[in-house]
């Protein structure tokens, strides 16, 4: 696979401001998950290069985001929770010319992969008698929505401003 310098530029560029961007958080949760702009930059590569490429440069962030830190209980955790999380983000390539659905939509598949991951390997915080499922989707929602909602105008914010540098 030959990827063109220009979209390899930007890929790695949208990788290192994820990183930077993901250590600027306006709140985080006591077991993780944080608001953040960190997935703007992916968002606005998989928005401007289509989902091939999107997914591999979000999975890219994800695994080095991994590798500079993540939290790991168990190998599968550290898979659905950073590389596979970040890699659905990728998807919203997919929806380029309805923006605000490609953010809900790759936000929403993310949200899933850490949602399964609470089931499978956070149960223990669920409270005693509470649904594992419902307790981990309420986390994870707690963070989640916000930062959807601040992605989505960050977008639409930023979005018509690249347009003219395609």
């Amino acid at each position: 696979m030959k990827i063109p310098t220009k979209v390899l530029v930007e890929g790695a560029l949208s990788i290192a401001l994820s990183i930077a961007l993901s250590y600027f958080k306006l709140f985080t949760m006591p077991q993780g998950g944080s608001v953040s702009l960190k997935l703007l930059p992916l968002i606005v590569f998989a928005f401007r290069h289509g989902p091939r490429y999107g997914v591999l440069v979000c999975v890219t962030a994800g695994a080095l985001r991994l590798l500079l830190g993540g939290y790991v209980v168990h190998p599968l955790q550290a898979l659905l929770d950073y590389p596979v999380a970040s890699g659905l983000i990728g998807i919203a390539g997919f929806f380029p010319h309805k923006k605000w659905l490609g953010v809900i939509c790759s936000c929403f598949a993310s949200f899933c992969a850490a949602v399964l991951s609470g089931v499978v390997f956070f149960a223990s915080y669920a409270p005693g008698g509470s649904s594992v499922w419902l307790y981990s989707i309420g986390y994870n929602a707690s963070y989640a929505l916000p930062e959807i909602l601040i992605l989505v105008a960050a977008v639409y914010i930023i979005m018509p401003r690249l347009e003219k540098f395609k």
